[in-house]
């Protein structure tokens, strides 16, 4: 896997492509370079590695990892809750805090590492387990990370476990692999979210 990183002054962005080998169990089409994150639509998640950047003011900018807690810490400011916010918000959040100790700070924040992009794929796989992952990846390319399939499953009764935010619970989603490669219904090949499972059953 290589990564590449771009920084703009008032949008962080990471670029990072994945690629796969082809092999005779790979999902068709999982070869291509899955879309890259964009600080406007990607939530900051645990562990990550953000860079805090305070216009003509290097004593508080900083490069901070999110913590468990889902906080990163500030000179001046102190905590600041970053988990499930875009670079863009924060950024807006940071500025509203400063805005007690510096006329108008102009702030910008880059999302420099992006660590908290896990998923699990299970079952009927070559290579099963948790993946940690640098850009948005669909079902079936996440299957192709794992090795694909083995001679043993059952490709039409994939499905996704996902948590629903807020309720403890989790929902199943099918993943009919057939419809996808014939292009019946594309949209089953969905896009995971971190803490997804991706289940192929015997």
């Amino acid at each position: 896997m290589k990564s590449s990183f771009t920084r703009s002054v008032l949008v962080g962005m990471v670029l990072l492509a994945l690629g796969s080998c082809s092999t005779p169990s790979t999902p068709p089409g999982t070869t291509e370079a899955a879309a890259s994150y964009v600080s406007g639509d990607y939530k900051i998640g645990p562990e990550d590695v953000v860079e805090v950047i305070i216009w003509r003011n290097a004593d508080l900018s900083k490069v901070v990892t999110v913590r468990p807690d889902g906080n990163i810490s500030l000179p001046l400011v102190g905590d600041v809750r970053a988990v499930g916010m875009t670079a863009v918000d924060l950024a807006k959040d940071i500025k509203v805090r400063l805005k007690d100790y510096k006329n108008d700070p102009s702030v910008s924040v880059v999302v420099q590492q992006v660590n908290s992009y896990n998923v699990y794929v299970m079952g009927e796989v070559v290579k099963p387990g948790r993946f940690q992952l640098k850009s948005f990846t669909t079902a079936l390319q996440a299957i192709s990370l794992a090795g694909g399939f083995t001679q043993f499953a059952v490709k039409n009764k994939i499905f996704v476990l996902r948590k629903l935010p807020g309720s403890g619970t989790e929902t199943r989603i099918n993943v009919h692999y057939g419809d996808i490669i014939s292009g019946a219904d594309t949209a089953q090949n969905i896009v995971l979210i971190p803490g997804d499972t991706v289940v192929v059953p015997q």
